[in-house]
């Protein structure tokens, strides 16, 4: 039998004072991108509020980076629940008097044929998926208006501009959250409100590791996804929060209601 994929090893955050005394909300900071992105904003001296509904292990990610001198703390989130999104804003409120950036980051993959799909399939494509983001966004915007500044970020897909076939409804919710972004980044941007989304391809997570690890040879499936890609690999988490990292800091005061794509340029390369 062929031997199973793990992930590669991450490189450590380089520390800095990119994001001083920013506070930072991530929903979906458990693992995978989410949790690339607590790595890389607690090491730019964040203070964070982390959510997942994975509670007792978006706590453990708290503690991690808490024992190491960083201020983040964590809260439950089911994000299609409005009202436990309440908490979250209280939390970061509580502790540190403000929210400075939102990044919108849980989300779920949900693809089935269109006329086999359940009504609950659908429903809870777009609750996670879209009415997540959006809650999140209500729920922070009254503060940011308040200050007179505020930065939200949206995780989308490339699935949010592009079709793939086997992959309804997921790309229509990601169609709607790029939607989302647009306008609250235009509704919002005479109050000093910043609203982008990140449109993640093909990304090595422990979710996609596990998908390759149920065919029979994990590595060729691999090398499958990665011949897709004009680099001849896919991202990693990292390189995700990197961005993220960027649209959340001060260095990019001029960019509002846009899209940037991460996929080593698999969405321009014509496929047969």
């Amino acid at each position: 039998m062929a031997q199973a994929l793990s992930l590669p090893e991450v490189p450590a955050p380089k520390y800095g004072d990119r994001l001083q005394d920013k506070v930072v909300i991530v929903t979906g900071a458990a693992q995978g991108i989410g949790e690339a992105i607590v790595a890389c904003f607690q090491a730019q001296q964040a203070r964070l509020v982390i959510a997942d509904i994975q509670g007792e292990k978006v706590e453990q990610v708290a503690a991690h980076w808490r024992d190491r001198g960083a201020q983040v703390y964590a809260q439950a989130l089911d994000v299609s629940v409005r009202e436990q999104w309440r908490a979250v804003v209280d939390l970061a409120i509580a502790r540190f008097g403000r929210v400075d950036v939102l990044v919108n980051c849980a989300g779920v993959n949900v693809f089935r044929d269109p006329l086999a799909m359940t009504d609950e399939d659908w429903r809870r494509c777009f609750a996670i998926d879209l009415d997540g983001a959006w809650f999140g966004c209500r729920e922070v915007l009254p503060h940011m208006i308040e200050q007179g500044t505020g930065n939200i970020i949206n995780i989308a897909s490339t699935h949010s501009s592009h079709i793939i076939p086997g992959c309804f409804p997921y790309p229509v919710a990601k169609h709607g959250l790029l939607g989302l972004t647009r306008a609250l980044g235009i509704e919002y941007a005479p109050q000093g409100i910043r609203v982008n989304a990140i449109a993640p391809g093909y990304i090595e997570t422990q979710l996609n590791v596990d998908y390759w690890n149920g065919f029979p040879d994990p590595q060729a499936e691999r090398q499958r996804a990665l011949d897709l890609h004009p680099p001849r690999r896919i991202g990693q988490p990292v390189e995700v929060a990197m961005t993220a990292l960027f649209l959340a800091t001060d260095e990019a005061p001029f960019i509002n209601a846009a899209c940037l794509m991460i996929d080593g340029g698999r969405s321009v390369l014509y496929h047969d």
